[in-house]
């Protein structure tokens, strides 16, 4: 590559460039790429990663939302084979012409990351595996256990559609500028599709964000503040052996299941919108 220097980092775009070959490399292995896989990478940033996917791999669509780090990667681009660039925005760019069984590999934008991550969740049936660099924090919600400050809507389902592992922790010294924040890369092998249909797959989803929407009630009356019938909850909780004085964060993912079966004669009584929580 020539001389030119690469763009300076922008703080509004949460950029913080990989600069360790020794990460580089482990996040490689951690992905277990053949010359037989497609990548998608989001954020390939001034492209450490992308030129190392792109020797593993046999193709990678790398997405990057900044015109100077596009330019400058596409100037680039014989140190590049198999990659193809796209500018675009990861949270609307389109990726369901991705073929299935892609694996993503990104250092995700952190101040974008949950929208992300269920954004690719929402695919899961497209992407065999991923390995993502996240805010350690983030990382820690993806594998939280009931009963933790850490569980939540993201940890419920995250892990509803996919088996996760927290692989390592990555310094701040490994970045550049360095963030202010620890940051760990995580390994989601994505479950087979659940036998279900979309709307139950909606209903599931409202009512693990309503029961979460007001974490210092009971279940009952976070439900209840979202317009669910307290008393069809109560019902299912009964049917189900459990409290009605429990909070939501003491239900396993198995639980939230159940208490969704008992619950599905009832519809939604209102529309949700986003789970960036």
């Amino acid at each position: 590559m020539d001389s030119t220097p690469p763009p300076a980092a922008i703080r509004r775009l949460g950029q913080n460039f990989l600069v360790d070959p020794n990460i580089v490399r482990k996040i490689v292995a951690l992905a277990e790429l053949s010359p037989a896989d497609t990548v998608l990478e989001i954020g390939p940033g001034r492209g450490i990663l992308t030129k190392a996917l792109s020797r593993a791999a046999g193709h990678v669509t790398a997405i990057e939302v900044d015109s100077r780090l596009h330019t400058y990667l596409s100037e680039r681009a014989a140190h590049l084979p198999h990659v193809t660039l796209v500018l675009g925005d990861a949270l609307t760019c389109p990726i369901e012409y991705l073929p299935i069984g892609t694996i993503v590999v990104a250092n995700l934008p952190y101040y974008i990351s949950t929208p992300l991550l269920f954004r690719l969740l929402s695919h899961g049936h497209r992407f065999s595996r991923m390995v993502l660099m996240l805010q350690n924090e983030v990382a820690d919600r993806l594998i939280a256990k009931a009963g933790t400050s850490e569980y939540g809507v993201l940890s419920v389902m995250a892990q509803y559609s996919a088996h996760i592992s927290k692989a390592f922790k990555v310094s701040p010294q490994c970045f550049r500028p360095r963030p202010e924040v620890d940051s760990a890369v995580v390994l989601l092998r994505t479950r087979e599709p659940r036998a279900r249909r979309p709307e139950e797959e909606h209903r599931f989803t409202a009512l693990v964000r309503g029961a979460f929407a007001h974490r210092r009630k009971t279940l009952v009356n976070s439900l209840k503040n979202e317009g669910y019938d307290s008393r069809h909850v109560e019902a299912a909780l009964t049917k189900l052996r459990l409290s009605p004085s429990l909070r939501a964060e003491t239900l396993t993912l198995e639980q939230f299941l159940e208490l969704a079966h008992c619950m599905e004669d009832d519809a939604s009584p209102r529309a949700h919108g986003s789970l960036q929580q």
